[in-house]
C-alpha cells in the first residue's frame, strides 16, 4: 500500500478521532522500556473506529444512501454505528448471538439496527453477505478493505510522534487489519522497527496462513479474546503482514488471564482480551528478539463487567492468590471447624464454602466440600495443599498448575 493513503486517513480523521495516550508500564517488566498505546480510551473503546470512520467517509453518494451493513464481534460494530450515525447514514450490524451485551448495547445506542445471528463472528459475517445482497447495502469489510487498513495504520503516525525512539511494535491479530495498518506505515517510515504480531492460541489464523502459505479457515475457534477470535484473514492483509510482520506470536488464554489482571491492577488499565494479548506477549517472554523500547497496543477496552470478574478470577487462580479446593470431610459435628481453623491457622481467608451431598461417598458418612480461598501466592497455596494432605483430607486443586510450579 502506497504510504499517500495513509496520508490521507490521518488527515480525515485527525479532527474526529482521539489521540490516544502512550503510557510507560516499564515497571511491569525487566530489561525493557514498556509503553502501552490506550486505543482502549479511544472513541467507541476501541482503534476501530479509525477505520470505519475512514472507510465511510470514501463511500459515494450513492454507496452512503443504500445504507450500511457490516459484520462484527463488537468493536467494529460499534465503530461503523458511530460513524454511520455522524454521517447522517443508515446502518445495519449483524453480531454473533453470544457477543458480550455491552457491545451489542453500545452498537444499539450509536443507532445501529442490531442483528444477532450465528455462534460466531464468521457465521454473523455470512449472514451479513446475504443480507447485503437481499437488501442492496453497501458493505464494510471489518479488516480486508485498503481503507480500513488504513485508517488503522493512523495509529503509526501516533507512535513515532509520541516517542522518539521505538524499537518494536507489539499488535494483537484478528483478521489482521490493524497490524496490516501498523506495520505498512512503520515499515515505509522506520524500516528498522519490529513489527509482532500476537494472536491467541484458539484462534491463531495468521500463523496458520504463514505456515502452510495458503489462507484458509481454522477448523474451530477457542478463545477467551472474542475481539480475535477470526477462523480467517482476508486476502490482502495475509499480503501485507507476509510482507511487513516480522514475526507472529501466540499467547494462551490462560496468559491472557493474568495479563488483563496485571493490567487492571499494577497499571490501571482496563482492556478485553484481544487488547491484553499483546502485553500478554512481553509478560510471558514469546518474543525472540529483545528490543529496548517496545509498544504494545491495547486495541479495546470493551469488556462485559461479568466477563471481566471471571477473567480476573482466572487471573487470581493462576498467579495462586485464589485457590479452589476440595476435601472430604467426614459428617460429623465440628469437623468443619477444624478444616476453617487451619485455613485461619494459616492466615487463609475463606470466600465461600460448598457442601456436595448427592454423591455416593455421603452413603458412607462423608461429605465432599468446597473452599475457594484467598491466598498470598503459590507457595502459600502449596503450603497449605500439603497441610491437607498431611491432615488426611485428600485435597483436589481445581488448578493444578498453581501447586505443581515453582513461584
Amino acid at each position: 500500500m502506497d504510504l499517500s493513503i495513509f496520508e490521507k486517513a490521518r488527515s480525515v480523521l485527525t479532527p474526529i478521532i482521539r489521540k490516544t495516550p502512550l503510557n510507560n508500564i516499564s515497571s511491569l517488566v525487566s530489561d525493557v522500556n514498556l509503553f502501552v498505546k490506550l486505543e482502549n480510551l479511544q472513541h467507541t473503546g476501541s482503534y476501530k473506529i479509525r477505520g470505519a470512520y475512514f472507510c465511510l467517509s470514501q463511500l459515494s453518494e450513492e454507496e452512503k444512501q443504500k445504507g450500511v451493513i457490516a459484520a462484527s464481534a463488537g468493536n467494529h460494530a460499534q465503530g461503523v454505528a458511530y460513524a454511520a450515525s455522524k454521517m447522517g447514514i443508515k446502518s445495519t450490524i449483524v453480531m454473533p448471538q453470544y457477543a458480550p451485551l455491552s457491545k451489542v448495547n453500545n452498537t444499539k445506542e450509536y443507532g445501529a439496527n442490531v442483528i444477532l445471528h450465528g455462534a460466531n463472528f464468521d457465521e454473523a459475517y455470512a449472514h451479513a453477505k446475504k443480507l447485503q445482497q437481499e437488501q442492496g447495502l453497501t458493505f464494510i469489510e471489518p479488516f480486508n478493505d485498503y481503507r480500513i487498513i488504513a485508517g488503522q495504520g493512523t495509529i503509526a503516525f501516533e507512535i513515532l510522534n509520541q516517542l522518539e525512539s521505538v524499537d518494536m511494535v507489539v499488535v494483537p491479530i484478528g483478521g489482521g487489519g490493524l497490524i496490516s495498518g501498523i506495520a505498512s506505515v512503520l515499515k515505509h517510515l522506520k524500516p528498522d522497527i519490529k513489527v509482532i504480531g500476537v494472536e491467541a492460541e484458539g484462534a491463531a489464523s495468521l500463523k496458520h496462513a504463514l505456515t502452510t502459505n495458503t489462507i484458509g479457515p481454522l477448523d474451530n475457534l477457542n478463545t477467551i479474546a472474542d475481539g480475535i477470535a477470526v477462523k480467517c484473514v482476508g486476502n490482502i492483509t495475509y499480503e501485507i503482514c507476509k510482507k511487513y510482520v516480522d514475526d507472529v506470536v501466540i499467547v494462551s488464554d490462560d496468559e491472557i488471564a493474568q495479563a488483563t489482571l496485571i493490567l487492571l491492577e499494577k497499571a490501571k488499565i482496563i482492556s478485553e482480551g484481544a487488547g491484553a494479548a499483546s502485553v500478554a506477549a512481553i509478560l510471558f517472554n514469546k518474543i525472540k528478539d529483545k528490543a529496548k523500547n517496545i509498544v504494545s497496543i491495547i486495541s479495546g477496552g470493551n469488556v462485559d463487567v461479568n466477563f471481566l470478574e471471571r477473567l480476573i478470577n482466572r487471573g487470581l487462580i493462576l498467579q495462586g492468590r485464589k485457590l479452589c479446593v476440595m476435601v472430604d470431610v467426614y459428617d460429623r459435628p465440628g469437623n468443619l471447624n477444624k478444616l476453617l481453623d487451619i485455613f485461619s491457622q494459616e492466615g487463609a481467608n475463606v470466600n465461600s464454602i460448598n457442601h456436595e451431598r448427592t454423591g455416593h461417598d455421603y452413603i458412607s458418612g462423608y461429605v465432599q466440600v468446597e473452599f475457594i480461598l484467598e491466598t498470598n501466592g503459590k507457595k502459600h497455596a502449596k503450603r497449605i495443599i500439603e497441610i491437607l494432605t498431611n491432615k488426611g483430607y485428600n485435597p483436589r486443586v481445581r488448578c493444578k498448575e498453581v501447586i505443581e510450579c515453582d513461584e
